[in-house]
């Protein structure tokens, strides 16, 4: 629940929404199936698009029931490929927030792929304009050590917010400035 609280939404309205969630209604896959959108939506109005993640909330909360017996501690000892296919199943459960449960809750050794990570994968000449996701991925992870990739995927996430940002990347201030191909280059600050 909290991967798709902090979907389009930075850590710290992600935390309120999840802190919020737990008090007012508990994050359980009962709590979240019985309460009333209204009250889910009121929880996690932090977070942002509340309207829209009340009702896909509700809903893998449904599923999650329906489906999984409550759980998915059956899904996540599944193998790698199956456990990703039975998340990516649920609403609103993309392959990025698949992986990212499956990185941090079980352990996996993948790198998750964020827009940050897409964009510096490209102006870095990893991977092509309008990679895939997965081709990303598997680019980023043929070239990093299985024990460091959930380093790699934070590191990568921090840089593209801190230096190699969307507009106005500071690429003055870039430690890897001389290996970038991104044709547009910032100056400097101001």
């Amino acid at each position: 629940m909290g991967t798709i609280l902090s979907q389009n939404t930075n850590g710290r309205n992600r935390s309120t929404a999840n802190n919020r969630l737990e008090e007012m209604i508990g994050i359980t896959p009962e709590n979240l199936a019985n309460a009333p959108l209204e009250a889910i939506a009121e929880a996690i109005r932090p977070a942002g698009m509340y309207n829209q993640r009340s009702r896909v909330l509700k809903k893998v909360s449904e599923e999650v029931l329906e489906r999984f017996s409550g759980t998915l501690d059956g899904v996540v000892k599944k193998p790698f490929p199956e456990a990703r296919e039975d998340l990516m199943s649920l609403p609103g459960v993309g392959p990025k927030t698949a992986d990212v449960v499956l990185m941090f809750v079980v352990g996996s050794r993948i790198v998750p792929v964020d827009r940050h990570i897409f964009r510096i994968s490209e102006r870095l000449g990893i991977v092509p304009e309008k990679a895939s996701y997965d081709d990303v991925r598997g680019a980023l992870e043929e070239v990093s050590p299985p024990d460091r990739r959930e380093d790699i995927h934070v590191f990568l996430i921090r840089f593209g917010r801190e230096t190699c940002k969307a507009r106005s990347p500071r690429c003055y201030d870039c430690f890897i400035e001389d290996l970038c191909s991104y044709p547009v280059k910032n100056a400097g600050p101001g």
